[in-house]
């Protein structure tokens, strides 16, 4: 044996690897891809192609210039590509997703450890670092027109910035903003599509159930004690998106059950504030950040702490 390696209890070895988690992520994500280029044309997958070759080959080009190992195969690269792109409006300039890819890959991955050691989420930090950088093309938002595979260039609002501007007689009906007919960004639109890869990851074991319902419980609570339509609040915006796909985030969230609930608790919270009180209509991606910079605290705080015979004396 040439290394060996301590590290404290438990110790175990699972049959699921890094790759067979995000190869569920990505089966996960194709009912969003999916509802993407239904409502916003061919051009989504551009956008899409485009987020994942920035990533990967970010990656790719970072550990070779690094001599680190090559972990592109593990398929995080390529989750955190779709991901993002998700979180972007079909119109955005593509040199600019492509920039949003090499900001999640290096400057929030790579330049933390990689895979594990990234303190937030690289998707939602990128998309915060394009929107206050290029806030003209990270706003604009195209009209959906269904089933339009090469829909004209048309912009309009989403049902957040309807909302903030008291426009509610003007907001999509329930059963749109559920279908994702509205306007927003590509995957964040449907939240049918979402719920059901939300569910596939549930019912795959890769995350619990903690965390989105607390997240989007605490919006819809919330958004009822606020006088607000509740049912609005919860299908619009990225709020779905988040709950399943980047509030689960391994490296990022809490990893103890109280703690996955208190981080959802303070996502939605957060975005409440930013929503009804800040001056974006959209605050989920600004909460994920707040509490990643919170979990090893939360962490601390839900830690089970194991008996001894007596204390511990430092």
């Amino acid at each position: 044996m040439n290394k060996l390696i301590s590290s404290v209890s438990p110790h175990f070895r699972g049959q699921r690897t890094t790759q067979n988690i995000m190869l569920d992520v990505i089966i996960a994500l194709i009912p969003a891809v999916i509802a993407s280029v239904i409502f916003f044309g061919l051009k989504s997958l551009l956008v899409l192609a485009v987020c994942v070759a920035s990533c990967v080959l970010s990656e790719l080009g970072f550990e070779k210039l690094c001599k680190k190992e090559n972990t592109v195969s593990d398929l995080s690269a390529a989750v955190t590509g779709i991901i993002l792109a998700l979180n972007l409006p079909v119109d955005v300039p593509l040199w600019q997703a492509a920039l949003g890819g090499i900001i999640a890959i290096v400057v929030v991955k790579q330049l933390f450890g990689g895979i594990g050691q990234n303190f937030a989420n690289p998707a939602a930090t990128a998309r915060i670092i394009l929107m206050t950088a290029f806030s003209g093309t990270l706003t604009s938002w195209a009209v959906p027109q269904a089933f339009n595979l090469l829909p004209d260039a048309v912009t309009g609002a989403t049902p957040l910035s309807m909302i903030a501007k008291g426009e509610t007689a003007d907001l999509p009906t329930y059963l749109d903003m559920f279908l994702g007919n509205t306007g927003g960004c590509l995957g964040e639109t449907s939240a049918l599509a979402l719920v059901i890869g939300g569910v596939y990851l549930l019912i795959r074991g890769v995350i619990t159930w903690h965390t989105p319902v607390a997240f989007i419980g605490t919006v819809a609570v919330m958004s009822l004690v606020c006088g607000q339509d509740a049912l609005a609040q919860v299908l619009s915006g990225g709020l779905m998106i988040a709950a399943f796909f980047m509030a689960t985030d391994y490296s990022s969230t809490p990893a103890t059950k109280w703690g996955k609930v208190i981080f959802g608790v303070g996502c939605g919270l957060i975005t409440i504030l930013i929503r009804f009180w800040g001056n974006f209509p959209e605050g989920v991606s600004f909460s994920l950040l707040i509490m990643n910079i919170l979990t090893p605290y939360i962490e601390k705080l839900t830690r089970a702490k194991p008996l001894t015979g007596g204390a511990v004396k430092k």
